[in-house]
């Protein structure tokens, strides 16, 4: 008997922000420049605009200084256990000014520019507090947007599985008394069908760490589940499908597709005597994927359809697309036709399937 295998813990999250990220060294940039003309503005202040031009000069040129040797340190940092990585950022960025301002006030020696009136002592001090306390207001805020910005990805998390563990295709039952009815008359078909229903059950029910899937797999596990129907419906049920560059390694969310196909079948084809065809459609078009399942409309409307399952695909492909997916579905020409309208995100197909 194998042994259950041991789901490996999450990757905790990240602690200090990505210093070498555009977005932080701009908040640097910009934050210097604030205290530069706040500086500048104040009611006391005898500098004038070359004073500001050299201010605004030697505190950008800190900024910048303190945003790369931040992110070529960052990797040691984070090693740091604890709140460290924080203190530890901290004593750079004091560092950094207090160093730069030993600098500034030599060269301005040096260079007889007199533009430090104030004694050494105090404009290294002065300036060395400045960046303690403007360093830890600064690192407070990146403390709360990154856990801010975690509670948004549990939240986010949560809700995927919740939307997953939702997913309980209808078809289960009836496929297992086809199992039944096959076992006798035909084995062989019985066996396949069995194995179909493994792989929908493997992923109906989550057995993978992630949530996601490519294009490839999906298409499989929804020829898997019309397998299994057109065993209980025979020439009742036809599917055509119409792939045209199929981008097989496209990510999508997990046993996405399998929810339509059988919202297809049982409200398109079942309530029909005489059945209909299935349409599968996949193709680009303006750098997007556009997948549609195409049914024929019954006269009168089958019953137990609630829109959950709809709704659900509309929520999960917001949830892993964001605004850049729409999902459209309607009658269209005695048809309903639902379309999705994805993104192109390739992802190499997981070893663990077959």
């Amino acid at each position: 008997m194998p042994e259950p295998t041991v789901k490996a813990p999450s990757q905790p999250h990240s602690p200090l922000p990505d210093f070498c990220s555009l977005p932080v060294i701009s908040a640097l940039l910009v934050v210097g420049a604030l205290c530069v003309t706040l500086a500048w503005l104040a009611p006391e202040s005898t500098r004038g605009w070359r004073g500001f031009s050299v201010g605004m000069l030697f505190v950008e040129w800190l900024g910048l200084v303190t945003g790369v040797a931040l992110c070529k340190l960052r990797p040691w940092l984070l090693r740091l256990p604890g709140l460290l990585p924080y203190a530890g950022v901290w004593a750079v960025m004091v560092l950094i000014v207090t160093i730069g301002s030993l600098l500034a006030q030599w060269m301005d020696r040096v260079l007889d520019m007199q533009m430090i009136l104030s004694a050494q002592s105090a404009f290294v001090r002065d300036n060395a507090l400045i960046a303690a306390l403007l360093g830890a207001a600064m690192l407070r805020y990146f403390y709360v947007l990154a856990e801010w910005q975690a509670r948004l990805a549990a939240v986010a998390h949560a809700k995927v599985e919740a939307l997953q563990a939702r997913i309980r295709p209808h078809f289960l039952f009836n496929s297992m008394n086809t199992v039944a009815a096959l076992v006798r008359v035909d084995p062989v078909a019985a066996e396949r069908t069995v194995e179909n229903l493994s792989e929908l059950f493997r992923a109906a029910l989550g057995q993978h760490d992630t949530h996601t899937a490519t294009l490839g797999e999906e298409l499989q596990l929804v020829d898997r589940y019309l397998a299994i129907e057109q065993l209980r419906l025979g020439d009742r049920l036809h599917v055509r499908r119409e792939f045209d560059d199929l981008p097989s390694e496209a990510s999508l969310p997990l046993l996405l597709l399998q929810p339509l196909v059988e919202n297809a079948v049982r409200h398109g084809i079942q309530p029909l005597r005489e059945g209909g065809e299935v349409i599968l459609r996949v193709r680009r078009e303006d750098g997007m994927m556009l997948i549609e399942i195409d049914n024929p409309l019954a006269d009168a409307p089958s019953t137990g359809g609630s829109g959950h399952g709809l709704n659900n695909v509309r929520q999960r492909v917001a949830y892993h697309f964001g605004t850049r997916a729409n999902v459209e579905a309607g009658p269209q020409q005695g048809r309903f036709v639902v379309t999705l309208r994805l993104p192109v995100e390739i992802r190499h197909a997981r070893a663990d399937r077959r």
